[in-house]
């Protein structure tokens, strides 16, 4: 008997012992991923900045591909954001999202190609391959700007025709309260008219006493009677 009780012991121990460390584990792991989230937002803020800067601050080769690479990653990113906000309400946008996804594989190579050409020595090669990367870089933006207004457009006409309908059915209901009020006066004023043609056919004449009343005013309610009381004497009848 105690070598059972010692072994469900242990048992319960080592049940105790593996949530404590599932727990730690998951906390573990929900730290690290949102230290990632910081380090690759803190990453990316400060590699936008500084593509901004070298599109503005240099001519040339350089300036123009830190422009083509600071256009697609604010496209991108911004209808990330909006389909990534719109398909909580809208599952319908699933779909966009997937496509969107496809077309993040192509912005992700030529990012990753832009990013390398920023290294590349021979400036003269990579000035005759512009006008082929502006083509791409316009090609990926445009189709991304496509979807992301696509799916704000179809926001916006889903709230305007929620509006719509929401304040048809407010309308609707003030003209019902409307005449429910004037319904309300109707039925009072009726139900005083009958009233008062009631009392006027009532007979009239009847004097107190005249009719039988209620059994309550003719005679007395018997006194109660208790347990402990003494039984009354007949009365004498000599």
């Amino acid at each position: 008997m105690e070598a059972a009780l010692i072994i469900f012991a242990l048992m319960v121990l080592f049940a105790f012992l593996g949530l404590g460390l599932y727990a730690t584990v998951k906390v573990v792991g929900a730290a690290k991923r949102g230290v990632d989230r910081t380090i690759t937002q803190a990453r990316r803020t400060v590699e936008d900045t500084t593509l901004r800067a070298k599109s503005l601050g240099q001519v040339g080769v350089a300036g123009a591909l830190a422009q083509l690479r600071l256009d697609l990653r604010t496209s991108m990113r911004a209808t990330q954001q909006a389909l990534s906000d719109g398909v909580r309400t809208d599952a319908s946008l699933k779909e966009s999202i997937g496509l969107f996804q496809r077309l993040s594989e192509h912005g992700q190579e030529l990012d990753a190609e832009l990013k390398r050409l920023e290294q590349e020595p021979d400036r003269r090669r990579i000035a005759e391959s512009l006008p082929d990367l502006r083509e791409r870089t316009a090609k990926i933006t445009k189709a991304a700007d496509s979807l992301r207004w696509a799916a704000r457009d179809r926001a916006h006409r889903f709230a305007a025709d929620d509006l719509s309908t929401l304040s048809a059915q407010i309308e609707n209901e003030s003209v019902a309260l409307r005449d429910w009020s004037r319904e309300s006066v109707d039925d009072l004023t009726a139900a005083a008219a009958a009233w008062d043609a009631a009392q006027a056919q009532a007979p009239h004449g009847q004097g107190p006493g005249s009719g039988p009343g209620p059994a309550a005013l003719n005679q007395a309610a018997p006194a109660p009677q208790y347990p402990w009381q003494k039984a009354r004497r007949p009365e004498s009848t000599t």
